[in-house]
């Protein structure tokens, strides 16, 4: 029984895995695209978009499975636990995403600096959601730490870019409308780095059994940016 109890949890780990790569895959696309000055493809974000909801839909099921017909101890009901709380989080972070796509729609032009430390954003908060599901994997303490530390240097670089657009609205109020639509998707990668902690201090909890909460964690309502 607990051989295929293993398995299952394998399972769960390379389920968790792909869609941590779905979410990656979706910042990079939109990162991409703020890079070259283009938009995304409302097709390529809105298909990534639905398979990161199918695959929270699979995992749950997994999850459930897992509970109901394995009789797990404590320290699995924590690794399942912190499964089904970390899949909620990546699944806003695909929402996140295809907002800053639909954002991306109506920049047209910039200068480039705020938008290579937006990108710079992003990158941070690939980085982040993709080493915060390897320590979940891993049961890598140290690595979700790192994930929680690294957050600094998301909110750094959003404090950055919010100052420089803010000197280019006083500088040039025409730039205003760009520049605030800039700082809306500067916001969503901000948040995008805070579920990226919310996923790393879950996995500390199923490591250590306690869940200590960051000082800014990321919102539930998906209608804040």
């Amino acid at each position: 029984m607990r051989t295929q109890f293993d398995q299952q949890l394998g399972k769960l780990n390379v389920e968790l895995i792909t869609m941590g790569a779905l979410c990656e895959e979706a910042i990079g696309l939109v990162a991409a695209a703020l890079t070259r000055g283009d938009t995304v493809h409302s097709q390529e974000i809105s298909s990534l978009e639905v398979r990161i909801d199918h695959k929270e839909r699979d995992i749950e099921s997994l999850c459930m499975k897992l509970l109901l017909q394995q009789q797990p101890v404590a320290g699995d009901l924590r690794v399942i636990s912190s499964a089904l709380k970390m899949i909620s989080d990546m699944e806003r972070i695909g929402d996140q995403a295809a907002d800053i796509a639909e954002t991306l729609q109506y920049i047209t032009d910039t200068e480039a600096e705020s938008k290579s430390h937006i990108a710079e954003m992003a990158a941070a908060a690939g980085r982040m959601v993709t080493d915060a599901v390897s320590a979940f994997v891993g049961k890598d303490l140290h690595q979700a730490q790192a994930v929680v530390a690294y957050d600094d240097r998301v909110d750094a670089l959003f404090t950055q870019v919010k100052s420089e657009l803010t000197a280019m609205i006083l500088e040039n109020p025409q730039n205003g409308e760009n520049c605030l639509d800039l700082l809306m998707i500067a916001k969503y990668f901000e948040r995008i780095g805070d579920h990226a902690v919310n996923i790393a201090e879950w996995v500390m909890f199923s490591i250590t059994g306690r869940h200590v909460e960051a000082q800014d964690n990321a919102e539930t309502d998906r209608s804040d940016p």
